[in-house]
Order: C-alpha cells, then structure tokens, then sequence
C-alpha cells in the first residue's frame, strides 16, 4: 500500500505518516524504486494512534499499542501502565484548573458584593422607538456568531432587555434590588423554559441583551444551557444610540429592563416598564398570538 493511499483510508495526512515512520511506529518498506510501501496492518496502527492521540496521549505513549498490533498481541501491561498514568495526568490537570476556577470565581463574588447602587441615569422613552429601525450597531452572541441589530431577520425578532444576573449563592450589588425589574435578574431561566413557546407563538427568532461582559454571558449561557443567544454590550452602545434607561451602580452601569419587538427589522413595540419579569415571557406569548389572530 503506498502511503497516499494510507492517509487517504486512514484519514491523515502524509506528512503525520512519515513522523510516525520517523518515530519507528509505522515503518513501511522500501521498494526497488524508493517508494514506501505499508502493510496492511498499517492501517490499524495509524486508527490506533489517532484514537489514542484523541484521548491524550502523546505519540510515543501510543507505542505499546502499536507495538501490541504489531506482534498480533493482546493488550500489554506496559499498555495498561500507559492508560493509568495518562488517567493520572488528566486527573492532576482537573484539579489546577478546578482550583483556578474557584479562584476567579471567588474574586468575581468579592467584587459583586462591594458595588454599592447609585442615583438612577434614566434615558429617553422607550415608546419612542417604535415605527423605526435599530441602530446599525453589530455584536457578536454567546455564540460566536455575529448579530446586526439592524438587519435581524424577517419574521419577529424578541430582544429582551435586562440589568443583570446573579451567580448561584452570590448576592446582587447592595441596591441594586431598587432598580426596576433586578429581583427577577438572576431567574431569567424562565426564558429558557419558554423559549419554544415563543416561537412557537410567532416569534422568529430570541435575544438576550446586557451591559455585562462576553466572558459572562458565555458563562450563564453555558450554565442555563440557553437555547438562544446573549448580547453582550458592556460598554452600552444601544443605550447611547438610542436613549434607552439605564441605572448607575457604583462603577457599574446597567440596562432598565425592557423588551423589544422588532418585525421585519422595523420596532413593532416595546414592553416597558415591567412589573413582573417572571411572567413577562407570557405576556410577550399573549400579545404574539393576538396579532397572529
């Protein structure tokens, strides 16, 4: 078997091959005229090293593998010595990284704690938006995928605007309860729990939208498993562009909660103030299946 056709069944490529004939795992024969030329166990042993190379090990760990291919052998106990102390390294890696975690995490809380809610920074009525277009402002969602505020799809898009969320166990900046609609910040799951719902009620597509940072946001989108994007917008260029209130804590700057509905990239209409967040999502079902009516 010549060695295209190697990386061609294998998967590879023919410079991997030829490391791992360097390496003295998968050596071929030399033809007459120089060609390379494999066995057919070749085949095995290259699935092997991927395999392995896909659980952690490095390409010399996989040698009492291929070697056990090799000799038509069962799996060695140099093998098993191999998987175990792979398994080791894992496990120490597992534990530096849990560490860091805490680590940061604690910090994160620490600093929550010490942000203390200033005066209220209202902006312009939010009412005023309908019967226009968003801003041309363009993000990047928790997903990695872009979004144009101006240009978000036909059909009925929902952006649900909102302050902030809270971590499991860590309270919200002290005041920051006073602004409108934050007790509900750190239950916005129920989202998540509607989310077919809306669609299924007219909506095309939904957003979340927050002041807080990218690394945030992708974190609860992680840990809620959200079914939809988060916009994160930590430096408020919604707010500046259009007028939309906001509340100062401390260093802190955050979005009043507010819904959007935007139709055919045009704002139909705007849910604000909200008196309840938790039952916001039925409201917003409410008045979609009317105007489907």
């Amino acid at each position: 078997m010549r060695v295209g056709e190697l990386a061609r069944r294998t998967g590879t490529t023919i410079r991997a091959l030829r490391y791992y004939e360097e390496s003295g795992l998968v050596v071929p024969r030399r033809l007459g005229n120089g060609y390379r030329d494999y066995d057919p166990i070749a085949e095995r042993q290259v699935a092997q090293i991927r395999e392995l190379m896909a659980l952690g090990l490095t390409v010399e760990e996989t040698r009492p593998f291929v070697e056990s291919l090799a000799n038509d052998d069962d799996v060695c106990a140099a093998a098993v010595a191999t998987f175990r102390s792979t398994v080791t390294s894992l496990s120490a890696r597992i534990g530096e990284l849990t560490a860091q975690r805490e680590a940061l995490d604690a910090r994160i809380d620490t600093a929550a704690r010490q942000i203390v809610t200033g005066a209220p920074a209202p902006g312009g009525e939010p009412a005023g938006l309908v019967g226009g277009r968003l801003p041309e402002l363009d993000f990047y969602g928790t997903d990695g995928q872009p979004i144009s505020l101006h240009a978000l799809g036909p059909g009925r898009s929902i952006v649900f605007v909102y302050p902030l969320t809270g971590r499991p166990g860590v309270d919200l900046p002290r005041g920051l309860l006073e602004v409108h609609g934050a007790r509900g910040a750190g239950r916005d799951n129920w989202l998540r729990d509607h989310h077919a719902e809306l669609l299924a009620a007219g909506a095309a597509r939904v957003y979340g939208l927050s002041a807080q940072s990218t690394g945030y946001q992708r974190e609860l989108a992680h840990r809620l498993r959200l079914p939809y994007p988060l916009i994160p917008d930590p430096r408020l260029t919604l707010a500046a562009a259009t007028g939309l209130p906001t509340r100062t804590a401390g260093d802190l700057t955050v979005y009043e909660r507010l819904t959007l509905i935007v139709t055919d990239d045009v704002v139909e209409h705007v849910f604000h103030p909200i008196p309840d967040p938790a039952s916001h999502a039925l409201d917003v079902m409410r008045w979609l299946t009317q105007r489907r009516r």
